[in-house]
């Protein structure tokens, strides 16, 4: 989440007034993040959040996104509905960019996960994916490894070089790892980018989990090994806690119990996890506009995730 654009309380009166949701109160801007304009509304009904998108999501693709939240919350997952307008519209334009309000949730996001969050976590995933399995649409994962290593290749040496020297290198792993991927294994809609800051949690139970935007379809054990690279490490990527992966893993398997083939695939899946995140990041951190109110955040959290996996994911996964 960020903000990109600024829209005055007149533009976001006028807006709201297309909804069933009362009047505006207050708004304010959501700086986390990087893709979207987002902001908090307070109306006299209630709370939402509306999205201005911005990067990376191709609008056409909007119907999908939207239409998975509002089936997953129709099948009792934690996940947010969209707001259709009085036309029954999932989403608006204001200026040429296309904006959707979406329900608010309660709860705060995990700083420091304890294994209790974590085990509730992998079983709200697992609940996404077999929900999701009867949703008729279809999307292609465009992060997929072969997708993001050719981001570190379109950038160039000499461009990830000015993030950190040993970035070049990694190129050369990159295409290794898209010529050992996994295929056949069994495959859902999935999250994509289940990180701390995308759920919401009251005490050890999940109350929301947001931003499916990089959703598509693809190999479920893939997207836990995603959530695993997201919640199992400091921020900084060099400490590994075991016991929140461990709860992860156990909590996945309680909804839906992983196959042989998944569990053995799942230390090079994490690699592949990081390889996504290496590259986007990278891309934000060379490419986010001046001036505009983002947090930018370092790929080489998740280089020290890859070197993990790559050195002990067979121990990790046990």
């Amino acid at each position: 989440m960020a903000v990109y654009t600024h829209l005055g309380a007149e533009d976001l009166a006028r807006l709201l007034a297309e909804y069933h949701v009362g009047e505006l109160v207050s708004a304010k801007g959501i700086a986390e993040g990087v893709s979207n304009s987002n902001w908090l509304i307070e109306t006299t009904t209630g709370r939402f959040i509306l999205t201005m998108y911005e990067r990376r999501i191709d609008i056409r693709q909007l119907p999908f996104f939207l239409g998975l939240l509002d089936h997953l919350a129709a099948h009792g997952c934690a996940v947010p509905a969209t707001i259709h307008d009085r036309s029954g519209a999932a989403f608006r334009e204001i200026d040429g960019k296309s904006v959707a309000l979406i329900e608010f949730l309660p709860g705060v996001s995990p700083t420091r996960p304890t294994p209790a969050q974590a085990r509730s976590v992998g079983a709200a995933l697992a609940r996404v994916h077999v929900a999701a399995q009867d949703f008729a649409p279809e999307r292609e994962n465009d992060l997929a490894p072969r997708h993001t290593a050719a981001i570190l290749e379109r950038w160039g040496e000499q461009a990830l070089a000015d993030i950190d020297p040993r970035f070049p290198s990694l190129i050369g792993r990159a295409r290794e790892l898209v010529s050992n991927w996994p295929t056949g294994l069994p495959r859902s809609i999935i999250h994509s980018d289940l990180f701390p800051d995308n759920v919401l949690m009251v005490g050890s139970k999940v109350s929301g989990m947001i931003d499916f935007y990089f959703a598509a379809h693809d190999m479920m054990a893939y997207d836990l090994a995603v959530t695993h690279a997201a919640w199992c490490f400091d921020q900084s990527g060099e400490k590994y806690d075991a016991s929140v992966g461990n709860a992860l893993i156990e909590g996945y398997d309680s909804i839906r119990p992983l196959d042989r083939q998944e569990r053995d695939a799942l230390p090079l899946l994490a690699q592949g996890a990081c390889l996504r995140f290496v590259a986007s990041r990278a891309e934000d951190w060379l490419d986010t506009p001046a001036g505009a109110q983002v947090l930018r955040k370092d790929p080489m959290d998740f280089v020290r995730r890859w070197n993990f996996y790559a050195d002990q994911g067979a121990t990790a996964f046990a």
